[in-house]
């Protein structure tokens, strides 16, 4: 095996949206390190608990690592944050001998055991006819099926007059094995009015419905199982309609929390906003509808912490509703805490927790170790609860949203395309319960 000292090039730039490609290269260097092959030993150890350190540590721990131990059947790649930050002036220094990018980078050790001995990253399903792979990304454990909403798929139908001629149609997915599936569209009984987002909920599914010109937007269940009878939960806010509801999440006192950003009316399919860009929360046991943070551009995904203690929402307002791209505007996830008082919780403390540098982060989970994820440009982004970036699942074309499965096991959403992602088998989503 040979070592390498990893550099990040300037990025090519042709359009000047700075959003060129980041390409990795390498120097060779002759001498070993000791330190590397040590820690490569040691790589399947499960993620340990955040540690705080003093002042007074050791300065040769928090050194840069410049170099990796390289083996050619490895699917990773470790990028060293010092020369990734020494942006280089000439792309000369690429080396026509240089591999092709591997689908995970490594920003951070700790990404290697949630990554496991053997990550890999297959393509499931290639559908060149629709994007039937965009959102939702809801596994049922009970009947091992995978609900997935599509993007915006033309409907030259008189029912579709109410959303410019626009549907979203819901996918499912029943698996057998890894790789043995049945594929179906859900054909429920009512209109779905545009579904968006959505989470497990009692024994079916809640799907965000951004509505039409016509029909409110709101909150819809919808039966897992045949026929996939729906019930409207939610469609107003004392009495004034919704945007359109984006993405959604259940508290475990039953509480539903959702966001709510105006992409509806920009895209031409809802009536002008008559309420703010909120996040709400709703309990269907009382009825009760409340606010509970605004201030955003566009909010978009949320999701709890596994101790609910934190809850994170991801504001995605450098993509506007009609394809505007406005690169001083927010592609930010937001931490905020949850305080609870007379018996009713509230969020406080908002902070910045993370800046998605390609793309925005759309769709946002996290994993049974308090680790953020999120649907990036490039891919998956992992964050650890701290809010450092420990690595990335890069995915061509991107990916709006993704859903955790059991032992590992990961799909990503690429419109037209449908990833399958094996992690390590303890890795897995923090509330799906499996």
């Amino acid at each position: 095996m040979s070592h390498h000292l990893w550099h990040r090039p300037r990025t090519a730039d042709p359009d000047g949206t700075g959003h060129g490609t980041h390409k990795v290269s390498f120097s060779d260097s002759s001498k070993s390190s000791k330190r590397d092959s040590s820690r490569s030993s040691t790589n399947n150890s499960r993620p340990s608990t955040p540690r705080v350190l003093s002042p007074r540590r050791d300065k040769e721990k928090d050194r840069p690592r410049s170099t990796q131990l390289w083996s050619d059947n490895r699917v990773w790649q470790r990028v060293n944050r010092q020369s990734e930050a020494l942006w280089q002036e000439s792309p000369s220094i690429l080396s026509p001998n240089s591999p092709q990018p591997r689908p995970f980078l490594i920003y951070h050790d700790t990404f290697l055991s949630l990554l496991g001995p053997s990550p890999t990253l297959s393509l499931l399903i290639s559908d060149p006819r629709a994007p039937y792979f965009h959102e939702a990304g809801v596994f049922h454990p009970q009947t091992n099926t995978l609900f997935i909403t599509s993007n915006q798929i033309a409907d030259p139908s008189p029912d579709a007059v109410t959303t410019q001629n626009k549907t979203i149609v819901i996918t499912k997915i029943e698996f057998f094995s890894p790789t043995d599936f049945t594929r179906d569209k859900v054909r429920c009984p009512e209109r779905n009015y545009m579904a968006n987002g959505g989470t497990n909920y009692r024994d079916g599914v809640i799907f965000c419905a951004q509505g039409s010109l016509r029909e409110p937007s709101g909150l819809i269940y919808m039966e897992a199982k045949r026929p996939h009878k729906t019930i409207t939960l939610l469609n107003n806010y004392h009495g004034r309609p919704f945007n359109s509801p984006n993405d959604v999440v259940v508290h475990s006192d039953g509480s539903v929390w959702f966001t709510d950003p105006i992409y509806g009316y920009e895209q031409g399919f809802r009536p002008k906003p008559q309420l703010p860009q909120h996040v709400y929360r709703f309990d269907p046991a009382t009825g009760d509808i409340r606010v509970v943070a605004d201030g955003f551009g566009r909010p978009n995904g949320i999701c709890f912490a596994p101790n609910e203690e934190t809850c994170y929402i991801t504001d995605t307002d450098l993509i506007h509703g009609d394809g505007t791209r406005v690169h001083s505007r927010p592609a930010t996830i937001y931490a905020y805490s949850i305080y609870w008082t007379n018996d009713q919780p509230y969020l406080t403390n908002k902070r910045v927790f993370a800046y998605a540098d390609t793309g925005v982060p759309d769709g946002i989970k996290c994993d049974v170790y308090g680790n953020v994820y999120a649907g990036c440009g490039d891919g998956i982004n992992v964050w650890n609860s701290g809010g450092m970036l420990v690595g990335k699942i890069l995915i061509e074309g991107g990916c709006a949203n993704f859903c955790f499965g059991r032992n590992g096991e990961m799909w990503c959403f690429g419109e037209h395309k449908l990833w399958r992602v094996k992690l390590a088998d303890e890795t897995q989503g923090a509330l799906l319960g499996v």
